[in-house]
């Protein structure tokens, strides 16, 4: 619900410290048996909500979706209609037919707007239909209309911020308002299912106590994306993979690229993704007298643009779990990124490799550092990956998430009775 600004780093480090943001807060195994786990049916039907189907949140969306699919549930999703353009025009295309309670795309704007009445009218009549055990809600806007249509009574709302709303930078008056929505929203979650430990300490700290339980599921990855991916003949020295925005922090990249220009060492790097600033990040590669170091190439399936570069940059202001890094630790390659987010998570014992945000110098030490030890690079390469095939699975992730609804559904059920 608008483009989120970043947590100042006094303040991202929250009062649960740097610890805290490492800790997996799961706390039951998903074969364990809930108590009271008749009260939820053997096969559920489960409807998504999500606005735009771009990025990590449609990843993330369409990979629960699938696993839920092979464990014997019925699923449904229901996305904008106006954007995600061919790509994910394809990837609904070819999910729909395994999909029981299909496919709605509605017209969904990313800001609040008075379209959204009539978003949520036909996202409400959809939900009437498929009469769903579980409305589950992927980021601040898809949250809020599962979570605001009464059409299905007896369903359990789910939410997974994917940071959305949640990292606004404080004390400005957009994140003021999108904070208090938040606030009023909290009493109708029944189930809060946080990607990152850093996101649920995020939504203490600058929402308050959740009303309902609360799990942490992280993001996790398939077992074929372990297949090392190997730089191309024409690779860059560095690639950068994400959307182009100010969240991201290309412009970082760019200004820490000219630095080391000017000091005499030229750095190539590849820049894949797409978005609002990249004409303004082109014509500041063009003035600092780049253009001839940094390529943009659009869009990219990740793998494809690991293939581009030897390292991978991820300069972002803020972020919740991305999945770059997990894909780009699956795949082996050595990864400079910054100390935001759930990034730590990742890392684990490695946290101590990762920048600041929005230092440049940092980020030039850094660079310097891995082109002239590349062997160091590799090994720190191999032990992330290790941990992230150990730590970050989508079996896992599937699983739990299950496991809590019906763990929710158990609760609800049981309150009834008491």
């Amino acid at each position: 619900m608008g483009e989120p600004q970043p947590i100042n780093s006094t303040f991202g480090r929250l009062a649960f410290g740097r610890a805290a943001a490492a800790t997996d807060l799961r706390t039951r195994a998903p074969e364990t048996k809930l108590p009271h786990a008749a009260f939820a049916p053997t096969s559920l039907k489960i409807l998504h909500i999500m606005r735009a189907p771009l990025g990590g949140l449609f990843r993330h969306v369409v990979d629960v979706a699938q696993g839920q699919i092979e464990r014997g549930h019925r699923v449904g999703l229901i996305a904008d209609a106006t954007t995600g353009g061919a790509r994910a025009d394809a990837a609904l295309a070819e999910l729909a037919p395994r999909l029981a309670l299909g496919i709605e795309r509605v017209p969904i704007t990313r800001q609040l707007n008075w379209r959204d009445v009539n978003a949520l009218w036909r996202i409400s009549r959809r939900v009437k239909a498929m009469a769903p055990d579980v409305l589950h809600g992927h980021g601040a806007k898809g949250a809020a209309l599962a979570r605001l249509t009464l059409s299905a009574p007896n369903a359990i709302r789910a939410y997974t911020p994917h940071g959305g709303s949640l990292v606004y930078c404080p004390g400005t008056l957009t994140g003021g308002f999108y904070r208090s929505l938040e606030r009023l929203l909290n009493p109708l979650t029944d189930l809060f299912l946080f990607e990152s430990s850093y996101i649920a300490d995020l939504y203490r700290t600058v929402i308050g106590r959740p009303r309902a339980m609360v799990r942490v599921v992280r993001n996790g990855i398939a077992e074929s994306e372990f297949e090392s991916v190997a730089p191309g003949p024409d690779a860059t020295d560095i690639v950068c993979v994400g959307e182009l925005r100010p969240v991201k922090a290309i412009d970082v990249l760019i200004e820490a690229l000219a630095v080391l220009r000017q000091s005499g060492r030229r750095v190539s790097a590849t820049i894949a993704g797409e978005g609002p600033e990249h004409a303004k990040l082109q014509a500041a590669a063009a003035r600092l007298g780049l253009a001839d170091q940094v390529r943009f190439i659009g869009h990219c399936p990740a793998r494809q643009a690991f293939t581009m570069g030897r390292m991978l940059v991820i300069p972002s202001r803020a972020e919740s779990l991305p999945y770059v890094v997990l894909e780009a630790a699956a795949a082996g390659l050595p990864i400079i990124a910054t100390d935001v987010g759930g990034v730590p998570e990742i890392f684990g014992p490695q946290l101590a490799q990762l920048i600041p945000a929005d230092d440049v110098a940092a980020l030039v030490g850094a660079i310097t550092a891995a082109i002239d030890d590349p062997e160091q690079m590799h090994g720190a390469a191999l032990a992330l990956r290790a941990r992230v095939r150990s730590e970050f699975s989508v079996s896992a992730m599937v699983d739990y998430n299950l496991a809590a609804y019906r763990e929710a559904i158990a609760e609800r059920e049981v309150a009834q009775f008491t």
